[in-house]
């Protein structure tokens, strides 16, 4: 089953790959990482996020002196204390991670259009939980890659917040169908 699943996962990764190198060209992997961590803990201190990069304090320092000079992240003083220093988004950052997402939704929509309808829901039903079960369990912290919210989606506290759910599971009985309305969960890259 792992096999088959990394296999099939290839797939989704070439379609997440394929709109990163279309819209954010001008990011490498790890600055592009860095921004979505930035996203998720708006103010995040550096140290957090060498720890949330798995990168070296020194080297996470260096990127965001990049993304800095690329107009990607703006430094400002913490609010509690004055010596630490917070991380925020520039408008420009925001705006290259909507058109990333923008970009993704549409290649996986040519894709989902493509899948019967029962594809379709068995796939949203099998991501959701495997989704539930990887937030919960201490493999998703573990490796110093956490897991990210939904699109945008903001988290206060990241030591506190990482292994939590993001929102409910949802439960169905087995050939339930989807709502007609309801999106599809994708996670950021």
């Amino acid at each position: 089953m792992s096999a088959a699943l990394d296999e099939a996962a290839g797939t989704l990764l070439a379609v997440w790959e394929a709109a990163r190198e279309q819209t954010t060209s001008r990011l490498s992997g790890a600055q592009l990482r860095a921004v979505m961590v930035v996203e998720q803990y708006d103010g995040i201190n550096l140290r957090r996020l060498a720890t949330l990069t798995d990168m070296l304090l020194s080297s996470a320092s260096r990127l965001c002196d990049r993304l800095v000079a690329a107009g990607m992240l703006e430094r400002e003083p913490g609010r509690h204390d004055r010596r630490e220093i917070s991380l925020h988004l520039t408008p420009e950052a925001e705006r290259l991670l909507a058109e990333l997402r923008a970009d993704r939704w549409r290649r996986l929509a040519r894709i989902l259009d493509a899948m019967s309808p029962d594809g379709r829901s068995a796939l949203l039903r099998g991501m959701r939980e495997f989704d539930e079960i990887g937030r919960r369990g201490a493999a998703s912290v573990a490796g110093g890659w956490p897991v990210l919210q939904p699109s945008g989606g903001r988290i206060s506290d990241p030591l506190t917040d990482l292994a939590a759910p993001s929102r409910p599971m949802v439960t169905r009985r087995p050939g339930e169908p989807l709502p007609p309305d309801e999106p599809p969960s994708v996670r950021s890259a």
